[in-house]
């Protein structure tokens, strides 16, 4: 990631002029031109800096998103969609200004099946409101990314999270979408149907394009069964290596496990301290089991048999609904508690993914970074699928401090990707990790373009992000 790669792309100065009044004119109080507007729609959650919109509107229909489409296609004006901001890699910049269409208002349910398992929402709602919504059928959706995302910002980044070792990813879980395009049109991507044999796989896709091909207007979902049982526990080990020698034995043994998370010792202490706790300040899994009483308390027994043998530390574990939450709490906080380490410094928050075998010689590798370019940066990752992050610590005033952090990220990313790895597990390309994509697909990115170009020619839908149109 480095400020290099956020570039300010040219302005239709005349377009973005003639919108901005006939937006007006059709949306009155829901169009807003003001400067707070213009930076809440802004990037903020990261070191990038913010490139604002022209104006922001707040659509509550699909005939909202095709008017807006149609109208900005007409006049070459780029159009950003905004769920509510919580992306990491400046995908809701405006680099060459236009329109952030805002779906806080589009959040309600469509409809629910319960028999079917599956669920029909607009892009706005959050995991956390819909999770509320679908609490009295008995199902749950189970993609938890940390931070109350909404669902067209999750299919938009692909995001997953703590539950991806088994409930898999947004690209896993998004049946069916409806997207307008850049003709003004909504179509549909599938049905409802579980599986489809019928033509190319548009819902993926859309899943993962950062708003870069089409404006997501509903999104069907698979649901899950909320389980009987759920356990969880906490297990410390010697080193990184013994605990990802834990996760792999685990996952090969088929123990069907919901969570597993690895803390590294600064993340431990950051944790202890920010939210009250008295663990061991070593390499640590966090883990959860879903199922039926006695499933849960064998799967648990299993995984101890393994923390032992891999020299880990006793595997404190319970089923109790506030001990748990205790638990998980601490880790979701883990931004911030990583944050409180210094608070005097900024923040910036890095992914990687890598073939699980190589996990704990990549956080080893990136330990040593670390420690070596005397920063203070604590790790934690979704220990069963590979993927680690790193949040960076440092002085965003300072331009040695910036240079150094981008140096670091940039080493981050090669190291993953000399591991047959990925620059981004989750946190998608955007703006921060444009320079590494070619190193990682090579000649699939003209691929990508001839795609952009196919379904976006006038380069209106989210410009500037993912890759640059011509080779630089």
């Amino acid at each position: 990631m480095a400020i290099r790669d956020v570039q300010s792309g040219a302005r239709n100065e005349d377009g973005i002029s003639t919108v901005l009044g006939i937006l007006k004119q059709a949306f009155g109080d829901r169009f807003q031109t003001g400067q707070s507007f213009r930076e809440q729609h802004a990037h903020t959650t990261t070191y990038l800096p913010a490139q604002l919109p022209d104006g922001v509107v707040f659509v509550e229909t699909s005939e909202d998103v095709k008017l807006i489409v149609g109208i900005c296609a007409e006049h070459r004006v780029p159009v950003i969609p905004f769920g509510v901001g919580s992306s990491l890699e400046g995908q809701v910049n405006a680099p060459s200004g236009g329109i952030s269409v805002d779906f806080s208002r589009m959040n309600k349910v469509l409809s629910i099946s319960p028999e079917d398992l599956d669920v029909t929402v607009e892009p706005g709602i959050t995991r956390e409101e819909l999770n509320r919504e679908l609490r009295d059928t008995g199902l749950f959706f189970p993609i938890d990314p940390g931070a109350n995302a909404t669902i067209g910002g999750m299919a938009s980044t692909r995001a997953s999270g703590t539950n991806a070792v088994r409930y898999g990813t947004m690209k896993d879980n998004v049946l069916a979408l409806t997207v307008v395009t850049a003709n003004g049109e909504e179509i549909r991507t599938a049905r409802r149907a579980k599986k489809s044999s019928a033509g190319y796989d548009l819902t993926r896709l859309f899943v993962g394009a950062e708003g870069t091909l089409g404006v997501i207007t509903s999104v069907t979902l698979k649901l899950q069964g909320i389980p009987e049982k759920i356990g969880g526990g906490v297990c410390a080990f010697p080193t990184i290596e013994d605990a990802c020698n834990a996760v792999i034995m685990t996952i090969q043994m088929g123990i069907p496990v919901a969570r597993i998370e690895l803390l590294d010792d600064v993340q431990i202490k950051a944790c202890n301290a920010y939210s009250n706790l008295s663990y061991p300040e070593k390499p640590t899994l966090f883990l959860e089991f879903h199922g039926t009483e006695d499933t849960v308390r064998i799967q648990s027994e299993q995984f101890a048999e393994i923390a032992a043998e891999c020299g880990g530390d006793e595997f404190h574990w319970t089923a109790n609904a506030e001990e748990r939450t205790k638990l998980w709490n601490a880790r979701h906080n883990a931004y911030w508690a990583g944050r409180a380490l210094d608070p005097s410094l900024n923040g910036l928050s890095t992914d990687v993914c890598v073939p699980i075998s190589r996990l704990a010689e990549c956080v080893a590798e990136t330990q040593a970074d670390i420690r070596n370019s005397g920063l203070l940066a604590p790790i934690v990752g979704h220990a069963g699928d590979g993927n680690f992050h790193v949040l960076v610590l440092f002085d965003d005033k300072d331009p040695a401090s910036v240079a150094n952090v981008e140096a670091f990220t940039e080493r981050l990313s090669r190291r993953a990707l000399a591991m047959d790895g990925t620059c981004t597990g989750e946190h998608g390309v955007g703006q921060g990790k444009m320079s590494y994509l070619d190193e990682e697909l090579g000649g699939a990115l003209d691929v990508m373009r001839s795609v952009k170009k196919g379904l976006d020619p006038e380069n209106i839908f989210n410009p500037g992000k993912i890759f640059r149109m011509a080779q630089a």
